[in-house]
């Protein structure tokens, strides 16, 4: 590499910012009702707002926004920023379409990307090519990172999103006739592979509640079927033995994704046999030992009646 590409790119990195830095300095101004309200933002801007404090002003014309946007546009930053992988424009939609105390999924609730981008004032971009929702540089993550006063509890927030769709009406007529579309299959495959994640992280009441009352009926329930596909554990195996209700208990999700308040509730209820194998003959403290979960095994093993001795059936 020559000694000219080697300063290209610092230079490059500093005009990025520099022009991200005048975009949302100028949008502030814009945004001002008045003459001399422009005026006095200028004179803020001039005497050294920097791109901390130029976030800071957009998160406050995301608030302050009517209707629904306000919480449209801090929900959307959440979600970008908050989850475990790039999400899909539709993905991101179909999140903030749920109703958290709603025991259905309603399509017209959706919003469309394009009023996202609007309420979140710039913040975010659509990359068109991999059809990702990303923020507009990578200092906002660090930005929300560092203000948890803009985005409160996002983890059990999420975490109750995530268990409140597959828990829905619609979901469990999916589980049952095999009825979805690939919109509906991508937001759903988020859920079951990362609602344990965002629980393990912070488990609020009715995230609890939602889980436990998924854990009833998750006999066949394509969220299962999902998670176990895209595992190394029981990749190449016959998943099909899912669709015939063989086993895959509470207990093994909980310890499988290790959130152990769940675990020890439902050993306290004694809801499962401790020592039942899934479909190839896991038990729950394989699965939580396997996955690193040392005080899902911890509580297990606590109990006199876990064998852990028990063998499985995937060798």
């Amino acid at each position: 590499m020559s000694s000219d590409t080697i300063d290209l790119v610092p230079y490059s990195l500093i005009d990025i910012l520099r022009f991200l830095l005048v975009s949302l300095n100028l949008e502030a101004i814009l945004q001002e009702s008045t003459i001399y309200r422009r005026q006095e933002r200028l004179r803020k801007i001039r005497g050294g707002l920097g791109l901390g404090d130029a976030y800071g002003a957009t998160i406050e014309r995301i608030k302050a926004q009517d209707g629904d946007k306000s919480r449209l546009g801090i929900s959307a930053l959440m979600w970008i920023s908050h989850a475990q992988r790039p999400l899909k424009a539709d993905d991101l939609c179909q999140a903030l379409a749920v109703e958290l105390c709603s025991t259905s999924f309603n399509f017209d609730n959706i919003p469309s990307i394009t009023t996202l981008v609007c309420c979140c004032q710039g913040l975010i971009t659509v990359d068109k090519k991999a059809s990702t929702v990303r923020l507009i540089h990578f200092t906002l993550q660090g930005y929300l990172s560092t203000s948890p006063d803009i985005l409160s509890r996002p983890y059990a927030i999420m975490a109750e999103i995530c268990l409140t769709y597959p828990n829905s009406e619609e979901v469990k007529a999916i589980s049952a006739d095999r009825s979805f579309d690939a919109v509906q299959m991508s937001f759903l495959k988020y859920c079951s592979l990362y609602w344990g994640v965002h629980a393990k992280m912070e488990l609020s009441h009715h995230a609890r509640s939602l889980a436990l009352q998924l854990f009833k009926e998750c006999d066949g329930h394509i969220s299962i079927k999902l998670l176990l596909e895209e595992q190394d554990l029981y990749r190449y195996r016959d998943l099909a033995a899912i669709d015939m209700g063989l086993p895959f208990t509470g207990l093994h999700w909980a310890s499988f994704f290790g959130v152990d308040e769940l675990v020890d509730a439902l050993i306290e209820a004694r809801c499962y046999d401790a020592n039942a194998g899934d479909f190839l003959g896991c038990t729950p403290l394989a699965l939580s030992a396997q996955s690193g979960h040392e005080e899902v095994v911890k509580i297990l093993l606590e109990r006199g009646e876990v064998n852990p001795n028990k063998l499985d059936h995937r060798n």
